[in-house]
C-alpha cells in the first residue's frame, strides 16, 4: 500500500466521520440571545478584535469598544480583508465560512454577505452549520451563575440533544467570595469560612446542577501558577466537593491550564494572555485520586511534551485539544504527532473553541486537514513497517479519536 493509497483513504473516512465537539462555547437555540452566530458575530470575535489594532495601532480603544457591534464589524472588515489580505489563522477561517456556505467574496462587500444571514432562520442555520462541519454533538460551556442561563435551565427549555453540557466552575473555584452571595440566594448556606457546613452546601450545590443540566463533565480554566495549596480556597473546593462529587457522579474533570486573565485590559476580553504552567499540579491529582478521571489541556506549547509524558504514566487523564493560542496549523501538527507517537488513539486530537456558531465550519475544516496529515504519515510508516492496514482500521481509529472518548 503506497503513501497515495493511505492518503485517499485517510481523507475518505476523515471526511464522513462526524465529530464530537469536546469543549465549545456556543449554545442551543433555546438559550437565544446567548447562540452566537452570523457574519458580525464572525468579524468581531475577540481574535480578529486583537488582531484589528495590530494593524491600527492609531485607533483609539475607547472609541472602537462606544462603536455599536456592526460598525465594530465594519472596520475590521475594511482593515483586515479590504486593505490587507486575511492571511492569519481566524481571519482564514472566516473566509474559509463564507465561501463553505457558498457566498461570494470576491466584491468583498459585506452588506451584501449580510443579506444571506438576515434571511435565513437560526434552526435552519444550526442544522446547515452541523452539516457542514460534520459535526454530530457540541459540548457547551454552561455556567451555574449566569441568570440568562439560570433561567433556560430552571424553565427547561433546552432540548436539542446536539448540545450536551459541561458545568463549568470557573466562578466556583476561581472566584469563591465573589460569588457567595450568588450561590446563597440559589439557596445554599455557604460562607467564606470553608467549614465542614460550606463544604456540604457546596456538595449540595454541584448535585442539584448535575442533576439539571446532566453535564458530560466539570470543568474551569486555570492561571499559569495554578498549585494544590491546602490553604487556598480552591485547593479546599476541589479537594473536599468537586473531585468526591466527580467521582459519585462519574464525571471527569476538566482543567484548561495557563490562562493569564486581562494582560492588557484595554482590549478587554481580547486581552488575555499565556503561560507556561507547573505539569507536576496535574501529576500530583491524577496520583492522589487515581479513581478520578481528568480530562487536562493546556495553553503553552513549552508544556506540551511534560504532559504528554504524565498522560503515559496515568490512565485517569486524557488529553484534549490545541486550546486558543495553540489553536493554528503549524502547532496543531505538531502536537497531534507528538500525542499520537507517545499516547497512540488515546487521546482527544482536538476540540474547536468555537464562541460563534460558524466557527465550527472553520475550525474543523482546518483541524481536520492538519490531522489527516499526521495520520497519513503515521499510517504509512506502519505499514512500511510490516503492519497490514485496512479501511477498516481507519475508521475504527477515527472514530475514536473524534467521538469524544472519555466523555462518554
Amino acid at each position: 500500500m503506497d503513501f497515495e493509497t493511505i492518503r485517499n483513504m485517510v481523507q475518505r473516512v476523515m471526511n464522513e466521520t462526524a465529530v464530537v465537539d469536546v469543549h465549545t462555547h456556543l449554545y442551543s437555540e433555546s438559550f437565544g440571545p446567548l447562540l452566537l452566530w452570523g457574519v458580525d458575530e464572525l468579524l468581531t470575535y475577540h481574535y480578529l478584535v486583537a488582531e484589528f489594532f495590530r494593524y491600527r495601532p492609531d485607533f483609539s480603544y475607547e472609541a472602537f469598544w462606544n462603536m455599536s457591534k456592526t460598525r465594530q464589524a465594519e472596520v475590521i472588515w475594511d482593515e483586515l480583508f479590504v486593505k490587507n489580505s486575511p492571511i492569519s489563522e481566524a481571519t482564514r477561517g472566516v473566509v474559509t465560512v463564507l465561501n463553505s456556505l457558498g457566498l461570494d467574496t470576491k466584491k468583498r462587500d459585506l452588506n451584501k454577505l449580510r443579506e444571506y444571514f438576515a434571511e435565513v432562520p437560526v434552526n435552519q442555520y444550526i442544522d446547515k452549520v452541523f452539516e457542514l462541519a460534520k459535526v454530530k454533538t457540541v459540548v457547551m460551556t454552561n455556567d451555574p451563575f449566569d441568570r440568562k442561563e439560570q433561567e433556560v435551565w430552571n424553565k427547561g427549555l433546552h432540548k436539542d440533544k446536539r448540545f450536551m453540557a459541561s458545568l463549568r466552575l470557573d466562578g466556583l473555584l476561581n472566584e469563591f467570595d465573589k460569588n457567595i452571595a450568588v450561590i446563597k440566594a440559589q439557596g445554599f448556606d455557604v460562607s467564606s469560612n470553608i467549614d465542614k457546613n460550606t463544604k456540604e452546601a457546596v456538595k449540595y450545590f454541584l448535585r442539584t446542577w448535575i442533576e439539571k443540566i446532566r453535564p458530560v463533565y466539570m470543568a474551569v480554566s486555570l492561571p499559569p501558577d495554578f498549585r494544590m495549596d491546602n490553604e487556598l480556597v480552591r485547593t479546599k473546593l476541589i479537594a473536599d466537593c468537586v473531585l468526591p462529587t466527580a467521582l459519585e457522579y462519574s464525571l471527569p474533570f476538566a482543567m484548561m491550564i495557563g490562562v493569564k486573565r486581562s494582560i492588557n485590559p484595554a482590549l478587554s476580553v481580547a486581552g488575555d494572555g499565556a503561560g507556561k504552567a507547573d505539569v507536576d499540579v496535574v501529576v500530583g491529582l491524577c496520583r492522589d485520586y487515581p479513581e478520578n478521571k481528568f480530562m487536562v489541556t493546556m495553553l503553552s506549547r513549552e508544556n506540551q511534551h511534560e504532559l504528554c509524558v504524565t498522560a503515559r504514566k496515568f490512565r485517569n487523564l486524557t488529553l484534549f485539544g490545541c486550546w486558543w493560542f495553540l489553536n493554528n496549523p503549524s502547532i496543531i501538527r505538531e502536537i497531534t504527532a507528538e500525542r499520537i507517537e507517545l499516547l497512540g488513539l488515546t487521546t482527544i486530537p482536538q476540540h474547536s473553541d468555537a464562541r460563534v456558531l460558524d466557527q465550527l465550519i472553520y475550525k474543523w475544516s482546518h483541524s481536520r486537514k492538519v490531522i489527516k496529515e499526521v495520520l497519513t504519515e503515521k499510517y504509512f510508516d506502519l505499514v512500511q513497517s510490516g503492519w497490514i492496514l485496512n479501511e477498516a482500521d481507519i475508521r475504527r481509529d477515527l472514530n475514536r479519536l473524534l467521538g469524544g472518548q472519555g466523555i462518554d
